[in-house]
């Protein structure tokens, strides 16, 4: 049974380019007016004019740099205070690339900044409005490295690893305040982040790039269907339903008054 968990108008963030572009775009062909942030005016401009032209759909645009403190505060303030807005798509987000030894730190902290902490502040402020009003939907976008942190940047993977752990918390939480929360967990997608030295999606098999399409049109069945979190590309969703059973089933064994056997055993030998 589809469930659709989309209503009012969306706010997107990253919306001038690829997978926020492509939110865009499906989501004004389901009817829905847009709200797009993002740093680039005139393609902002662009894709607004086209959603205009072609779905009918009212379409406002917010020149923002997340990485800026009184623009990431503009936009939140937007969150709380537009009762129109029934749905945050948090998509903004970059890459590094390579081995963290060689990364240059002033970079691995912005990407902390936008990944981690302008979306954090991004989706509880929509959490507050949405909880307030007793309804809405959080898409955090976050990517398959999260489970698989050894195969890529480390601080790329722990941003995306961030986002997964907040949408879970916060899907518990606000679930009782009629809000829902995805965290959608793609991967490799073909979108402008591999256009950056070193990096290309061509360097890749095939097999394992999905195009920006394909990979929208999955998480918003998936939001439909009311899942928590998206895997794109997983063939069987019961393999992240054993992940996630596997998970909490160490729940009650995590915070205990003593170590474990293993531990006291080796004190004593």
């Amino acid at each position: 049974m589809t469930t659709s968990k989309i209503s009012g108008t969306v706010l997107i963030t990253g919306a001038s380019s690829g997978i926020g572009a492509t939110y865009a775009e499906r989501l004004a062909r389901r009817g829905h007016d847009l709200i797009l942030v993002a740093r680039d005016r005139a393609r902002l401009e662009a894709l607004a004019q086209r959603l205009r032209d072609e779905a009918g759909v009212n379409v406002e645009i917010v020149v923002a740099d997340l990485n800026r403190r009184e623009d990431l505060a503009a936009v939140e303030t937007q969150l709380r205070g537009d009762e129109r807005i029934g749905l945050l798509i948090n998509n903004a987000g970059v890459a590094v690339n390579g081995p963290l030894l060689e990364a240059d730190p002033a970079k691995l902290e912005a990407m902390i900044q936008l990944n981690s902490v302008a979306a954090t502040r991004l989706a509880l402020a929509a959490a507050e409005a949405f909880a307030a009003q007793g309804h809405g939907t959080i898409v955090n976008m976050g990517s398959v490295t999260s489970l698989l942190p050894e195969r890529f940047n480390g601080v790329y993977a722990a941003t995306k690893a961030y986002l997964l752990t907040l949408s879970q918390a916060l899907a518990q939480e606000l679930a009782p305040r009629g809000v829902h929360v995805q965290a959608v967990l793609p991967g490799a997608t073909r979108t402008p982040i591999w256009d950056q030295p070193g990096t290309s999606a061509e360097s890749l098999p095939p097999e394992m790039v999905m195009e920006a399409g394909d990979m929208v049109d999955a998480a918003l069945a998936g939001l439909d269907q009311g899942e928590i979190v998206t895997i794109p590309s997983l063939p069987d969703a019961a393999n992240w339903a054993a992940y996630d059973a596997r998970r909490l089933a160490m729940a009650p064994h995590l915070s205990l008054s003593q170590p474990a056997a293993r531990y006291r055993n080796a004190v004593l030998s």
